[in-house]
């Protein structure tokens, strides 16, 4: 998977995009087939914002923004909302209209 980080207004040290490689990196094992991945760090005044986009197969794309006081919990706040969306659509998947039935109790 390729991944991209970009700063704009601000710079990122390089432990902060590490760890943003990392969160990357764990999003993509939990995604269906990851094509590439895009970090974005924002900054505007006081206010700190990261973006995480995730691309998957079939072109459908997953896209999560956070705000904090600071970059990393920006990120932090980005991957879980990202998290969640794919949790959502591995479960539509498994729950669409090829599953097995279930049995009834």
């Amino acid at each position: 998977m390729q991944t991209t980080i970009t700063a704009r207004h601000c710079d990122v040290p390089d432990s902060l995009r590490d760890h943003a490689r990392d969160v990357v990196e764990r999003l993509g094992a939990f995604a269906p087939r990851p094509v590439e991945a895009t970090v974005l760090f924002e900054e505007d005044g006081p206010a700190h914002a990261v973006e995480l986009r995730l691309h998957v197969s079939h072109g459908e794309m997953f896209v999560a923004r956070g705000e904090g006081p600071d970059h990393r919990t920006a990120l932090d706040r980005a991957e879980e909302r990202l998290r969640r969306q794919v949790e959502r659509s591995i479960g539509r998947r498994r729950s669409g209209r090829h599953s097995a039935p279930q049995p009834e109790v």
